[in-house]
């Protein structure tokens, strides 16, 4: 500023000693002004020129200079291009050819990452499956079952595969038999709830061959009438190995269709604000032949969101021998961005997998898991393959950390970015021994789906830190979010987030006490910036920050203001992957990329699409209506509820994430 004060008062002294003297100035006012804006723009014409003409350094002016100026704020209009920034700045900095959107105010957050999910199997499937994930009515979703049943043809089945608890239910129970038969005489259905159990209907009986003679699997049970006969219920005891096989008896997609599936699973996720996962592998999922179909949407260009992917051992007593042949194959890291290895489980031996159905006991780990255990650690370590490894109880926990504490004094496990997933029990010496070793936590919201179980076997008390998330991040733990979707809980990170934040299931029990709970922010981080330190992917993504990948979600309402009962209900309007557009709806539904129609043509997709969305018509009323409280499942059309066939009198039981909430307006 100084200088060009003084050039300012030399400029005015000059002029005044030409009026003294009474002589004129060597040009006129207006051509000395012309001339000098020449020579200004004479000395920027070659730096411009240099700039444009350079596109790495363009893209670096344009993400250095021009985005640090409006990260972070809201409200503004988005300029999609190499950056997202104010409409002053990026408008200046872009091209004739860019697309603007405006964002009508709405909430910009970092694209969410799952840092536990099995979308790769949950993707060959998806289109084959009836989704309840947050359907808030039992008469609701047996009306959807029925329809579904009359839809699908033989001899495929109609399957509801997780993603919902008894508890969401304003009836707060799970279907009978007899209702499920009433409801689908002839198409076989099969309704996987939780791990604790699977419903069959009599076609379903009979599609899987389950008779009299059928004995029981180890660890699972298939419930018989008097007479001996299969009721249609079958119970993991506490091994879910009887559920899923018997699901693996169904009907698969041909690949084409599978394809299409993977493609509609993406897009789900996308309209949720999910760009990136982790794929923690599963039962069923063999490498590398289950893996043919997400490596041929990679290597089209096909996938919507970026993919870290771990391999689950598929072989009792042959766990070793996968993780030997796997390593000489593939090493973590091979890929790119989008699609790429991240190491081994979450399955690394079956003797250290503890079951996590809270209406049974804890099982105990057999005698031979350590010996199991650590040929397969010690492995993973010297070929440096991080690792994750699924453990409920602390005291399947505890004995593992015996293991890498050996195999830690011969091989230095620090920066292998190994970790725990679920640790639902876990002690604080635990913690503590995970912090010493480098290693991290993956928690999940199963609590939520079973919150209610866990409490009468345990107790309210023993529920009030489980997990313990606050003491995890005290030890200095990396703590990070996902779902464990899709044959368990919802792929729904709001569902989770919302857990994070009130502390309630989705019938609505209030698990932990306020000094338990996280922040909305701290909640947030841990779906985007803290789950990259799982994929080994720190500072690439997970921020809106210049330099990272521009991975984007706009969303339907604001995170940070909504009332905690609505964020269950948030969703994605643009989600934005790499810059490039992948989910768009209402107004924004336009300008996103076109999605083929759901294959096959019966699909449950194609009549209900994915996770429930509540009716745009109870939406519009919240603004007229001058109550309260929004109820979950009417919304603000409170007199709806008088009509339902469904206990919305029951002030004491009818209440819920999803339960109806008409009775207190």
């Amino acid at each position: 500023m100084k200088i060009y004060l003084v050039s300012l008062g030399a400029g005015l002294l000059a002029g005044l000693v030409y009026s003294l003297l009474g002589v004129r100035s060597p040009a006129p006012p207006v051509v000395a002004l012309v001339g000098l804006a020449g020579i200004l723009l004479g000395e920027q014409i070659v730096p411009v020129v240099k700039r444009l003409a350079d596109t790495t350094e363009l893209a670096r002016f344009v993400r250095e200079d021009c985005a640090p100026q409006v990260l972070g704020t809201s409200g503004a209009a988005a300029l999609i291009s190499s950056s997202v920034g104010s409409e002053q700045a990026v408008r200046a900095a872009a091209g004739p050819d860019a697309t603007v959107i405006d964002a009508k105010g709405r909430r910009l957050i970092p694209g969410l990452i799952d840092s536990h999910i099995h979308v790769i199997r949950g993707g060959l499937n998806y289109n084959m499956e009836l989704r309840w994930d947050g359907v808030p009515s039992l008469a609701e979703a047996m009306a959807m079952l029925k329809r579904q049943a009359e839809n699908t043809p033989p001899p495929q089945w109609v399957r509801v595969v997780g993603g919902f608890t008894e508890h969401q239910f304003a009836e707060k129970r799970l279907p009978t038999l007899d209702e499920i038969n009433a409801a689908a005489p002839e198409t076989p259905v099969f309704i996987l709830h939780l791990y604790d159990r699977a419903l069959l209907n009599g076609a379903a009986l009979r599609a899987v061959g389950y008779t009299k003679d059928t004995p029981n699997p180890p660890g699972g049970e298939i419930v018989r009438d008097a007479a001996g006969t299969p009721t249609g219920l079958l119970l993991a005891q506490p091994n879910a190995t009887i559920l899923y096989a018997t699901l693996a008896k169904g009907p698969k997609l041909p690949e084409e269709y599978q394809l299409n599936s993977t493609k509609h699973f993406m897009r789900e996720l996308n309209s949720l604000g999910v760009t990136s996962v982790i794929d923690a592998g599963g039962g069923f999922q063999n490498y590398p032949d289950d893996y043919q179909i997400i490596e041929k949407l990679h290597q089209d260009g096909e996938l919507t969101l970026r993919i870290a992917y771990n391999l689950f051992t598929q072989k009792p007593k042959e766990e070793l021998k996968d993780f030997a042949t796997w390593s000489t194959q593939v090493k973590p890291g091979d890929g790119d961005d989008t699609y790429r290895h991240n190491g081994a489980g979450e399955m690394l031996v079956y003797s250290a997998a503890d079951f996590e159905d809270f209406r049974v006991e804890r099982p105990d780990m057999p005698a031979n898991m350590e010996s199991d255990l650590e040929p397969v650690v010690r492995l993973l370590a010297e070929r440096k393959w991080p690792w994750r490894l699924h453990a409920t109880y602390d005291q399947t926990i505890g004995r593992a950390l015996d293991v890498f504490e050996k195999v830690n004094r011969d091989i230095p496990l620090q920066g292998l970015n190994w970790f725990f997933d679920h640790a639902e029990t876990i002690s604080e010496r635990n913690i503590d021994r995970i912090a010493a070793l480098g290693g991290g936590i993956a928690v999940q919201h199963r609590m939520m789906f079973q919150g209610e179980y866990f409490i009468e076997r345990y107790g309210a008390k023993a529920a009030e830190a489980t997990p313990p998330i606050k003491r995890m991040m005290e030890a200095g733990i990396p703590v990070g979010a996902g779902t464990d979707a899709t044959r368990v809980a919802s792929y729904n990170p709001w569902v989770s987030l919302s857990w994070l934040v009130t502390g309630k299931t989705l019938g609505g029990t209030t698990l932990y006490p306020v000094r338990n709970r996280l922040d909305r922010e701290t909640a947030l981080r841990m779906w985007t910036e803290k789950n990259t330190w799982f994929s080994n992917e720190v500072g690439k993504k997970g921020q809106i920050k210049a330099g990272q990948l521009a991975d984007l979600a706009l969303l339907s309402d604001d995170y940070f203001s909504v009332a905690e009962s609505e964020i269950v209900h948030l969703r994605s309007v643009l989600t934005i992957l790499g810059g490039k557009i992948v989910h768009g709806e209402a107004d924004y539904g336009p300008i996103a990329p076109a999605l083929p129609k759901p294959m096959p043509d019966w699909s449950p997709v194609a009549t209900f699409g994915g996770h429930y969305r509540r009716p745009e018509g109870a939406q519009k009323m919240a603004a007229a209506c001058g109550c309260t409280n929004a109820c979950n499942v009417h919304g603000h059309d409170h007199a709806a509820a008088l009509g339902a066939n469904i206990p919305a009198a029951d002030v004491q039981s009818f209440w819920g994430a999803f339960g109806c909430g008409c009775w207190a307006v």
